[in-house]
């Protein structure tokens, strides 16, 4: 998992404004780059709303928020339709992205060990350096948590 100090390597993925959203495009601006399981799930639904209703918030202190799950841009569109979500959500099928912030990995579900994508949050400062890490998310207060770190 990247840590606080190291520099996100640059990306591209598809965005559901129908192009190519990349990381370096918001260089000069913090980023919230946040990963999530999928859509329209209940804590990825709180989450995600919980974004909402502060992103005007977050824009005043300068940055942005990247939402980005395996999910296809398909999906993506449906969900932040449903919700009204102001900010990106970005489609990584192959978990390239995922896995290199390292936001894939060993979960514990009711018991039972599978592998699937952490819910977890990296800021970045304007040149691409991590500064925070928030590597195991609660969905209800995590906003909040964001908010404060920017």
């Amino acid at each position: 998992m990247l840590k606080e100090g190291d520099i996100a390597e640059d990306f591209s993925l598809n965005g559901t404004d129908g192009r190519q959203v990349t990381l370096s495009g918001f260089k000069g601006k913090k980023i919230v780059v946040y990963f999530y399981p999928k859509d329209n799930t209940p804590g990825c639904t709180k989450e995600a709303c919980a974004f909402r209703d502060i992103y005007d918030r977050i824009l005043e202190k300068g940055a942005v928020v990247l939402g980005i799950s395996a999910d296809s841009v398909k999906s993506h569109e449906g969900f932040q339709k449903k919700y009204n979500l102001p900010f990106y959500l970005l489609s990584d099928p192959d978990k390239e992205i995922i896995g290199r912030f390292g936001a894939w990995g060993e979960k514990n579900m009711y018991g039972k060990k599978t592998f699937g994508i952490i819910r977890s949050t990296f800021i970045l400062n304007e040149t691409g350096k991590v500064i925070k890490v928030f590597p195991k998310v609660k969905p209800e207060q995590h906003a909040e948590e964001i908010l404060a770190c920017l």
